[in-house]
């Protein structure tokens, strides 16, 4: 479909993979806390909840400016990350713009799929949209493109220094993952940007509202958070 910006994906991914070896430090000094497991939830709450709620309300006010028969405004093309230096032109995304915010993106991005045991996406995908001002096409097949390949870092560094991949299980979620995207990518051609930005906000809300119901739930087992006395 021609939406994958390659030059925009190869300079999230150079951030990416710098990003993502470095998160692999950082997950380990959170494991070695001995408390990861609420760490990472509370990161999936934190970050989840606002860029969740950032996306939805975004574009619910979009779609009721449309519904009316208004023009949906248009987001600003030119912000604080225009207007810095090393710029380069991206031509499937027609920007040109400093490749400093990408490399940031990316390297944010990478330290978070560390931590957080994901690709990103749903991070990555607002960052592009309101940061960067790419289109919502071309963000989606970009993001994925980077996402491949930090992915594949995270996931080799956590086998080796963690040991912390499980190959079955990783299997069966491959056979479902490959089967709903080819569903998901039929489904993207027929909505309009600020369709698909409202559904990815409101998927990603009820995960966070999801794990944040499991942290406010009396635990199964007491733990402290300070030391023993």
């Amino acid at each position: 479909r021609k939406t994958v910006d390659i030059k925009m994906g190869l300079v999230l991914q150079a951030g990416g993979l710098v990003g993502s070896s470095l998160g692999i430090f950082v997950f380990n000094y959170l494991k070695s806390m001995g408390q990861v497991d609420l760490l990472v939830k509370i990161f999936y709450v934190v970050f989840l909840g606002a860029i969740g709620s950032l996306m939805f309300v975004e574009s619910i006010n979009t779609l009721r400016r449309t519904s009316k028969g208004r023009a949906a405004p248009k987001r600003r093309k030119h912000n604080w990350a225009h207007n810095l230096p090393f710029k380069m032109k991206f031509r499937v995304s027609g920007l040109y713009i400093s490749v400093i915010p990408p490399l940031l993106i990316g390297f944010g991005i990478g330290m978070l799929s560390a931590i957080m045991g994901v690709g990103g996406g749903f991070m990555l995908v607002p960052a592009m949209i309101y940061i960067l001002g790419m289109p919502t096409a071309i963000v989606i097949g970009t993001s994925l493109f980077q996402v491949v390949f930090v992915s594949a870092n995270v996931t080799l560094l956590q086998a080796w220094q963690v040991g912390s991949v499980d190959i079955v299980l990783t299997l069966l979620l491959l056979a479902g993952g490959v089967a709903g995207a080819q569903f998901g990518a039929a489904m993207g051609t027929k909505l309009r940007g600020e369709e698909t930005r409202a559904l990815l906000g409101l998927l990603v809300l009820a995960v966070a509202f999801g794990l944040a119901w499991n942290l406010l739930q009396t635990p199964s087992r007491a733990f402290t958070l300070g030391p023993i006395s």
